[in-house]
């Protein structure tokens, strides 16, 4: 037996306007909330002419938000890069944690580094760009012009 028309249009109606409802519902939660939870690394690398991005490859990340405002970050680079240090990274390693402040307005996100395997960014803020998508990524670049990567999450 067949459902008459209008059972399927109202299913149709009902179920798209469930799914707008979701899509709405994401949009109100502000964006300090979104950031709650773990993050993976999906990439991370340096953003070259015409905005291609070349990212590194063989990387493992996780990046952590508290709801009561702490951050901790972990990159671990491959055997290969196990002698790269900068900045941010001691022996092919990045690890950092301390607190974190959302501006929306701005789109920026500001850790605060406690403690960090390279001593320099000890007592730093980091001001970031961000851009959180609808597919649950989480991209993050530096404001500072004279840096250009850029590093992408995924919520757990």
């Amino acid at each position: 037996m067949k459902a008459p028309l209008f059972w399927v249009l109202a299913t149709a109606l009902t179920l798209g306007g469930i799914s707008q409802s979701i899509t709405a519902e994401k949009k109100k939660t502000p964006d300090r909330e979104r950031f709650i939870g773990s993050w993976h690394l999906v990439s991370l690398g340096d953003v070259g002419p015409g905005g291609k991005l070349n990212n590194d490859v063989g990387l493992l990340g996780t990046l952590i938000y508290t709801r009561d405002g702490h951050m901790s970050v972990q990159i671990m680079y491959p055997p290969a890069a196990s002698s790269l240090s900068n900045d941010y990274v001691l022996n092919g390693y990045e690890a950092s944690f301390g607190s974190y402040e959302v501006d929306e307005a701005k789109h920026t996100i500001t850790h605060h580094v406690q403690g960090s395997i390279t001593h320099g960014l000890v007592g730093k803020k980091l001001p970031r760009v961000y851009q959180l998508t609808d597919d649950g990524h989480l991209i993050i670049k530096s404001i500072r012009p004279d840096e250009h990567w850029q590093v992408v999450w995924e919520h757990d």
